[in-house]
């Protein structure tokens, strides 16, 4: 491969590694010689992972931290500055819809669950924003680094029923912007933020609402499928391409920017 495109000996930490995109994306750094360190609240599920994974602790490491809380951040990136002695890339991964904050085919906004709408704002803002601000700072200090943040297609125009996931993913794409601005005027251009939105994958958040049990497409999932050009759900391992590019010096030039991976979602009116 191509030496540009190259994240060998790098090393990664992936919020939200014990999940199915986080995971994903672990496979795939380790595969290309990155130190992953892998980022979740279970320490067991996410050992388990490494093993899975990598074999062995010497190109991933796991490590339990909470991505809504400051100090539990900072104890893991003590941990991590001590194993690897830097940390070259931050994925934001941790974040998703709840079920307490999607509303049914037949409620309104004014249906809404208020506590939902802050469980699901908060961990998909401030689940971003505090990683950022804690290993973002190591890599101020390195004069180097590249954070990637997942975005949606629910930050490009509405989706009915997704509220408050809608607004924390519009959230941080704004965000992202703000914060590659800052960081590239204050600390230099060799520390980058940019952001992939994802189109629609079928995960375990989505399942029961894109899946009917039998394993046909619901009617939600149909339209879906009619305003995607590739007619097609996307494959979580689709994802990885564009995320390894945006940590390489291959993106060197690159800070700000929201990728679409979506089969055509975005761009198509469907009309």
């Amino acid at each position: 491969m191509n030496k540009i495109f190259s994240i060998k000996d790098k090393v990664a930490v992936i919020t939200g590694a014990s999940g199915v995109l986080g995971g994903s994306l672990a496979k795939s750094f380790i595969e290309a010689g990155a130190k992953v360190v892998m980022l979740g609240r279970n320490h067991e599920t996410l050992q388990s992972r490494v093993k899975e994974l990598a074999g062995s602790e010497d190109n991933a490491f796991a490590v339990e931290a909470n991505v809504m809380n400051i100090e539990s951040l900072e104890n893991a990136s003590e941990k991590i500055i001590e194993k690897y002695g830097k940390i070259d890339i931050l994925l934001n991964i941790a974040g998703g819809n709840i079920p307490s904050a999607t509303l049914s085919p037949d409620q309104s906004f004014f249906d809404m669950n208020i506590s939902g709408w802050d469980e699901v704002t908060a961990l998909n803002i401030n689940g971003t924003v505090y990683p950022s601000y804690v290993f973002g700072k190591i890599m101020t200090e390195q004069k180097s680094g590249s954070i990637v943040n997942i975005s949606s297609m629910a930050a490009y125009s509405a989706i009915t029923r997704v509220a408050g996931y809608s607004a924390a993913k519009s959230a941080i794409t704004n965000f992202t912007q703000w914060l590659a601005s800052d960081l590239a005027l204050k600390f230099g251009d060799k520390v980058r933020v940019n952001a992939v939105a994802p189109g629609f994958f079928i995960g375990d958040q989505n399942r029961a609402i894109l899946l009917n049990p039998d394993g046909s497409l619901t009617d939600r999932s149909k339209k879906v499928i009619a305003k995607t050009p590739m007619q097609r759900f996307g494959e979580v391992e689709e994802l990885n391409g564009t995320v390894q590019f945006l940590c390489s010096d291959a993106a060197s030039f690159i800070t700000g920017a929201l990728i679409p991976v979506d089969g055509g979602f975005s761009a198509f009116s469907g009309v």
